[in-house]
């Protein structure tokens, strides 16, 4: 008779720490995502010489499939590898210095980019993210959050008004906004593939 509330008791511990370690490892392997994606089709382009890379569909995707904490967490963990000088930036940049050069500013704005699709996706759409429209509505905040750190990083390196930084910035918009429709559509048939996606604590 005693030792039937110990077993019942057990399961639950054996379940949380199960739940954790998949957590670090969705983190992990997004984190390896952006990295990668970042190397993916590198082409400098506009007048700032701005890479244009598949980055910004990994780190979209990271925020509508991860939520908020998870995918947050996992921008934060490829940021401190490239501080810590592993090449994960376009262009194979690597290192602190990266932070002020002339792509800093869409940088800077990763964490915050991320952490708001999550928090849209997660907690806005709740069961109605399997709706691509809605998803990629979420995306575009986060696109428009990204673009205007980008571009007052470029007026504050470059030397420039804010309107030649947007001047700069302009050329990215039509590719930034075909990868956010294609992130919301796989993001979405994801959460409908695995309605608990989301259901974590994350």
């Amino acid at each position: 008779m005693t030792e039937s509330p110990t077993s019942t008791e057990s399961t639950p511990v054996a379940k949380s720490s199960r739940l954790d370690t998949t957590d670090l490892a969705l983190i992990a392997a997004f984190a390896a995502l952006i990295a990668v994606c970042s190397y993916l089709a590198a082409i400098p382009m506009g007048g700032a010489g701005v890479p244009l890379t598949l980055q910004g569909f990994a780190l979209l995707l990271t925020g509508a499939l991860l939520g908020p904490l998870r995918g947050t967490a996992a921008v934060i963990l490829y940021l401190l590898l490239g501080v810590a000088g592993l090449p994960v930036f376009a262009g194979h940049a690597a290192g602190p210095g990266v932070f002020i050069g002339v792509t800093g500013g869409y940088l800077w704005t990763f964490p915050l980019m991320v952490l708001a699709v999550g928090l849209l996706v997660k907690h806005v759409l709740r069961r109605r993210r399997t709706n691509p429209l809605l998803v990629f509505a979420a995306c575009l905040v986060g696109v428009v959050i990204n673009h205007l750190g980008g571009i007052v990083g470029m007026a504050v390196v470059l030397r420039v008004g804010l309107p030649e930084a947007a001047v700069f910035d302009a050329p990215y918009w039509l590719g930034d906004l075909i990868k956010a429709a294609v992130a919301a559509v796989v993001a979405s048939q994801v959460h409908r593939a695995f309605p608990k996606m989301l259901a974590r604590r994350a």
